[in-house]
C-alpha cells in the first residue's frame, strides 16, 4: 500500500505476452530506439489522439520526466509545482532551472490541487514549466476541462511548458488531456507502472508537434530502446484493456469505500480529498495527536506498508499517512481492521 503498485491484474494477456518473449529470447535483440511503432500506435489511440503528435518510449515515466525537465529548462529558468506533490519532479527541475517555486496547495479554498490563480500569483518573467500531476500524487485530486482550458491561455500567453504527468489517468473518474487544448506548449508523461500492473516497465511522452519531441529526442541517453518484453506486455496491455480496466476501476472504488469508513471512526482524522481519482489517498491524522511515522511503523511490524506524509511533501508530511488501495479487498480490509487498532491504541499511549 506503500507503492501505488496495482496487485489486481490476473493471469492475463500481459504476462503470456511477455513470457512468449522470453520463450523466444527477444532480450538477446535490441528493439528500435523510439520504442515498437505498434506500441507508439497504441497509446496515440489510447489517448485519443492522431498522428500529429509524437511519441518516444522510456524505461519508467521518471526517465520521462528527468528528460523533459533536462530539455525544457535553462539554467536562468524556473518551474512551478505544488506541495503535496511528486518530489522527483521537483529535484529533478531544480537540477537543471534556477528555482522551483513549490506551492503549497493542502487546503480546501484551492481544491487540494494547483489551481491557475496560483500559477498566476507564482509565476514571474523566468517561468519555463509548469507541472501538473494529474490525478495528483498523493491526494488524488484531478482538473477539469475548464481548469486545463485555463491553463494552456497561460502556456500560450506566456510561452510556458506545460509538464502533464497523467500516470494515474486511468483510474479518473473523468480525466481530460491538457494535450488537446495546447498541444505544442505540454509535453505529456504516460506510464505503464499503475493501470497496467507492470511496475518501472515503460513510459512515454507526447508531443504537440514533433518538434518537442524531436528536441527530446537530442539528449536520450538510453538509445539502444527499452527492453523488447516489457515492450510486448505493454502492447498486450493496450490491446486487451477493455476487458479488465471496468474490474480495476470498481475494485479500487470500492476499497477506497472500506479505507473511509476506518477513517471515520476515528476521531479527528479525515480524507481531504475523496473520493480520490487515483489508485491512492491520504489520511490527514494531525488532529489525533498521532503521527504519520509511528502509526506507519505500527503498521509495517504488521506487515503493512504504507506512507508517511514526509515523501510527498516538505510542509505537510506531518500530517498525513498516504496509502493506496489497488490492492485485493481483503488486504484492505486488513488494513483496516489494524489502522483502527493502531490508532487507538497510540492515542491512548500519547496521553
Amino acid at each position: 500500500m506503500g507503492q501505488n503498485t496495482n496487485h489486481l491484474h490476473d493471469e492475463s494477456q500481459i504476462m503470456d505476452s511477455m513470457m512468449q518473449s522470453i520463450k523466444k529470447r527477444d532480450y538477446n535483440k535490441y528493439p528500435p530506439p523510439e520504442g515498437f511503432p505498434e506500441l507508439k500506435d497504441l497509446i496515440l489511440e489510447d489517448l485519443g489522439l492522431n498522428n500529429e503528435f509524437d511519441t518516444l518510449i522510456t524505461a519508467g515515466s521518471t526517465e520521462s520526466l528527468y528528460l523533459c525537465t533536462n530539455d525544457i529548462l535553462s539554467p536562468e529558468d524556473n518551474t512551478i509545482t505544488c506541495d503535496p506533490g511528486y518530489l522527483i519532479i521537483d529535484n529533478f527541475a531544480s537540477r537543471f532551472g534556477d528555482h522551483v517555486k513549490s506551492v503549497p496547495i493542502y487546503n480546501k479554498e484551492c481544491g487540494y490541487k494547483l489551481t491557475p490563480e496560483l500559477v498566476r500569483e507564482n509565476m514571474d518573467s523566468n517561468t519555463k514549466l509548469i507541472s501538473l500531476v494529474d490525478p495528483l500524487n498523493p491526494l488524488g485530486s484531478c482538473y477539469t476541462k475548464e481548469e486545463l482550458k485555463e491553463f494552456a491561455d497561460i502556456a500560450w500567453d506566456n510561452d510556458i511548458y506545460l509538464l502533464h504527468d497523467i500516470t494515474y489517468r486511468d483510474f479518473a473518474e473523468n480525466h481530460q488531456l491538457m494535450a488537446k487544448y495546447a498541444p505544442e506548449h505540454t509535453v505529456t508523461v504516460y506510464s505503464f507502472s499503475k493501470i497496467y500492473g507492470m511496475a518501472g516497465m515503460a513510459g512515454m511522452r507526447v508531443g504537440g508537434v514533433p518538434e518537442v519531441i524531436k528536441s527530446i529526442k537530442s539528449i536520450v541517453i538510453n538509445d539502444l530502446g527499452t527492453n523488447v518484453f516489457s515492450q510486448r506486455g505493454a502492447i498486450a496491455a493496450l490491446k486487451s484493456k477493455k476487458e479488465w480496466l471496468g474490474h480495476i476501476r470498481n475494485t479500487t472504488r470500492s476499497n477506497q469505500e472500506i479505507i473511509k469508513k476506518a477513517v471515520d471512526q476515528i476521531e479527528g482524522a479525515f480524507i481531504p480529498v475523496y473520493p480520490s481519482n487515483g489508485n491512492m489517498l491520504v489520511i490527514d491524522i494531525y488532529n489525533t495527536n498521532v503521527t504519520p511515522l509511528a502509526i506507519s511503523e505500527y503498521l509495517l511490524d504488521r506487515k503493512v506498508f504504507t506512507r508517511e506524509g514526509s515523501y510527498t511533501s516538505k510542509d505537510f508530511g506531518h500530517r498525513y499517512l498516504r496509502v493506496s488501495f489497488s490492492i485485493p479487498p481483503s488486504d484492505i480490509e486488513y488494513f483496516a481492521k489494524i489502522f483502527i487498532e493502531g490508532m487507538n491504541t497510540l492515542h491512548g499511549s500519547s496521553k
